[in-house]
């Protein structure tokens, strides 16, 4: 149990973790001494809070997951294209205004670094984070080209007395996606006191700080009038969202299967939940906030509200762990599918095991008995 817990932090005191240590024979590289090309987001460590390193990333290729999913890459296919990253490392203050320019732009910005030292291979592998082939640290670093702003960006990014919270939902409403949200936050360039956030730590605040906007308004709106069933599979990960009539409930439960990424011979089981507000910060770490992401911004698109359950179960097919986009990803996508519809809640409990591939999720749930006790308005009409 301690794996599913641990999730590669090793929380076990191992110099490296005996699960994901397989995964690091799987490409072969020669150390580089230097680099040359695109830098299509930035990087920034949490070890040793404040004082952090970080830089841009290095990748001849996109950082965002809708990308990779649109061309159709296999969870191996990200594997070897994430080996090939490089994140350039140095203490914020040299490279921050490198570090600004990169997060500022919309498309990837060609830049020059030179390492202390040349660069070996040492893929690491992170339930948040997505996996990063090598980390070096920057003897020089060079931007060579102009950022690519958007004007949304731009306006918001020069307002120093806008909370960074406020612009990180008002570019949020004018189309600027997450990944780019966690750049700007992460190489702090909003809010009237920026600061260097971790990646880490950025990835979950955006998906919680955009979740919690959504949920205030959503809360307003009328509640959604029929039982609504929603899912999606990507990577062994299967995502199932049941939208039940009443006010705004959310909880989650996630499930790693037996002898799947993080556990051996039974499954690990976490659960989480709030209503108007939450306390303290999920068990189930960044998933639980990609995932209600996905749900409020659903609800926000339809002005309703609802009590809404997530499943998660993850099977051994995902056997390595990308980060916290496969959630998000595959949470929007089930979203943005036709939903199952249902006149009872038993009905959609059941549409759920189908989905989830059994009813065990049913003794872990907390928030399933109180919606059965729980009678509204349209139970008597």
């Amino acid at each position: 149990m301690l794996c599913a817990s641990c999730k590669g932090k090793g929380l076990c005191g191992l110099p490296r973790c005996p699960i994901t240590a397989r995964f690091l024979a799987r490409v072969g590289t020669k150390p580089i001494s230097s680099y040359m090309g695109a830098a299509p987001s930035v990087f920034v460590g949490s070890h040793g809070y404040p004082a952090v390193q970080g830089g841009p990333l290095l990748l001849a290729d996109e950082d965002r997951p809708p990308a990779w999913l649109a061309r159709g890459l296999s969870l191996d296919d990200v594997v070897n294209l994430r080996a090939a990253t490089i994140a350039a490392r140095a203490p914020v203050a040299r490279v921050q205004d490198a570090m600004t320019e990169v997060a500022l732009s919309a498309t990837p910005v060609d830049v020059e670094v030179s390492f202390t030292r040349p660069v070996d291979f040492d893929l690491r592998f992170d339930g948040v984070l997505t996996p990063v082939g090598r980390s070096g640290s920057v003897r020089a670093l060079d931007v060579l080209d102009n950022p690519v702003v958007p004007r949304a960006v731009d306006k918001v990014a020069s307002d120093t007395d806008l909370p960074a919270s406020q612009g990180l939902a008002e570019l949020y409403r004018a189309d600027v996606d997450v990944y780019h949200l966690t750049n700007l936050l992460s190489a702090g360039v909003l809010g009237k006191h920026p600061r260097v956030v971790p990646t880490r730590w950025a990835i979950t605040a955006v998906d919680d700080t955009l979740g919690r906007a959504q949920k205030k308004e959503v809360t307003r709106y009328p509640s959604v009038e029929e039982v609504l069933v929603f899912s999606h599979r990507l990577y062994g990960n299967t995502i199932a969202v049941l939208l039940v009539p009443g006010g705004w409930q959310y909880e989650m439960v996630e499930c790693w299967r037996a002898h799947s990424l993080w556990t051996h011979d039974f499954d690990s089981v976490t659960v989480d939940g709030e209503g108007k507000t939450k306390s303290g910060y999920s068990p189930i770490a960044g998933a639980y906030y990609s995932a209600r992401l996905a749900v409020t911004g659903y609800l926000q698109s339809i002005r309703r509200q609802a009590r809404a359950l997530v499943l998660r179960s993850v099977t051994g097919e995902y056997w390595a762990p990308l980060g916290t986009w496969v959630v998000r990803e595959a949470a929007f996508e089930a979203m943005r599918s036709p939903p199952e519809r249902y006149s009872t809640l038993a009905e959609g409990a059941d549409a759920l095991d189908r989905h989830y591939g059994d009813s065990s999720w049913r003794a872990k749930s907390t928030l399933l008995p109180r919606m059965r006790a729980e009678r509204t308005l349209s139970d008597f009409l």
